[in-house]
């Protein structure tokens, strides 16, 4: 059986356009996401659209639960340090525990997971 050079050429370019996807977003594309800060825990166990409330949001991130970005699609960004040794972020986040944010950083996948440095952070209005 012979395969026609327009579908091996067309397949091949195919698969370079997929790779250089993938590869482009390891390395971390800026992006701005649009969504609340709550704890993780809350957001994975309470399954929550948005927090019960900002007391509750500080609370929990006093006591070491890391804050994260949930946005209205349900997809959750883990906020991270792009520094040697890492560094928590949620000093960074505080303030904004139980609003809806709007955060610009680079934005990284793997695996299902998705993390963001943040660059800036502003309350999304």
């Amino acid at each position: 059986m012979k395969i026609p050079m327009k579908l091996v050429g067309g397949f091949t370019l195919a698969i370079l356009l997929v790779a250089g996807t993938h590869i482009a977003r390891a390395e971390g594309q800026p992006e701005t996401i649009k969504g609340y800060v709550l704890d993780s825990a809350c957001a994975f166990t309470k399954n929550l659209k948005k927090p019960v409330s900002a007391e509750c949001a500080v609370a929990c991130a006093k006591a070491g639960s890391p804050l994260v970005i949930l946005t209205d699609n349900g997809t959750i960004y883990w906020p991270i340090s792009d520094t040697m040794p890492a560094q928590g972020q949620n000093h960074r986040l505080l303030e904004f525990a139980g609003k809806k944010v709007a955060v610009t950083g680079k934005v990284y996948q793997r695996a299902g997971s998705r993390a963001v440095v943040i660059a800036t952070i502003q309350p999304e209005k």
